[in-house]
């Protein structure tokens, strides 16, 4: 389709006035891509770090957004039909190609998740990469077991509240961290059942309250505390590195013996797409539309409000997801 469209673009790095919202031309999808009109993304903290140039992959000048909620358009290889709901994320979205920070956005077929849901799309835009990261964590990271108990270091994140809806979910006991008290009720709404004050060290208080460690514990904050969260786990348990919020990224004069209590642990999780299943990307958006989950939204953004919002992420002060919504076509 030929014409215009909104989109905000990144020529060189900086603060968040870098983010310029520009009309530029629609994109056209070649054959095993898939051309989606967005109607709603998500905001990561992923793109905070390529807009400000400490991201160690991707070129600019870009349309950034490394996620997106919308309909299919078109698609010329026959992968989806066009009007069908889709969810897309990774991939090189917003970095090797153009993301999801705009009004269409072309992506390969491979790296779409087809839906159907009546949930608002401020709603259904919070979930591609939150769940994707929350359910690979415990899925891939964790092979978690339901009933188990769980530790979330960075519960108030928008993956950690994720994490701590699919754990519930589960069965599981929840112990989620925060380092402000005045957000426990952030963690008990989304069924935690322990919210627990983070100074940086939280593994005696943990084995206090469970009479031991912790089945698993997913890391959120990062290499400085990632000690501490080993600690807090039981032998045979395991830690899974997810998130670095401090952006505290290595761990200098790393001694595996030192660090790693005997029997414990260590994985990783970063997924695509294809780490969240179609079946379980619309079990749980069932779930929210029959009341039985929640997608844990902090603020919603118009796309001409995108540099108040980076600077809100930037301040930790969402409270949840950021998501941009936009506009319904004519």
């Amino acid at each position: 389709m030929n014409g215009t469209m909104q989109a905000v673009v990144v020529d060189h790095p900086g603060a968040p006035e870098v983010l310029k919202l520009r009309e530029v031309p629609i994109p056209e999808p070649g054959p095993g891509w898939v051309l989606i009109r967005v109607r709603a993304f998500g905001l990561n903290r992923s793109e905070l770090h390529f807009r400000s140039g400490v991201a160690s992959s991707g070129s600019l000048p870009r349309i950034p957004g490394i996620e997106a909620s919308g309909v299919v358009m078109s698609a010329p290889g026959g992968e989806f039909t066009p009007g069908v709901q889709v969810m897309t994320m990774m991939g090189g979205m917003g970095r090797s190609f153009d993301g999801g920070y705009a009004e269409y956005v072309v992506v390969p077929a491979g790296q779409v998740i087809p839906f159907t849901s009546d949930l608002p799309w401020s709603t259904l835009g919070a979930v591609p990469e939150m769940l994707q990261t929350a359910y690979g964590s415990l899925a891939v990271g964790l092979e978690a077991v339901d009933g188990q108990t769980l530790l979330i270091r960075g519960g108030t994140s928008s993956v950690g509240l994720a994490a701590a809806v699919l754990a519930k979910r589960r069965g599981m006991t929840v112990i989620s961290t925060t380092r402000s008290e005045a957000r426990f009720p952030l963690l008990e709404q989304v069924g935690v059942d322990h919210p627990l004050l983070d100074s940086g060290e939280v593994a005696e208080q943990v084995r206090a309250l469970l009479g031991g460690g912790v089945d698993g514990a997913i890391e959120l904050v990062g290499a400085n505390v990632m000690r501490d969260t080993l600690l807090a786990t039981r032998p045979g348990g395991v830690v899974c590195f997810t998130g670095m919020l401090s952006d505290q990224w290595t761990i200098p004069e790393f001694y595996p013996m030192d660090w790693l209590p005997n029997g414990v642990r260590l994985t990783a999780y970063s997924g695509e797409a294809s780490g969240l299943p179609g079946p379980a990307l619309q079990e749980f958006l069932d779930a929210v539309e029959a009341g039985a989950a929640v997608v844990p939204i902090g603020r919603t953004y118009r796309i001409d409000e995108i540099v108040q919002a980076h600077r809100d992420l930037e301040a930790n002060t969402v409270g949840g997801k950021a998501v941009v919504v936009l506009d319904a076509p004519d």
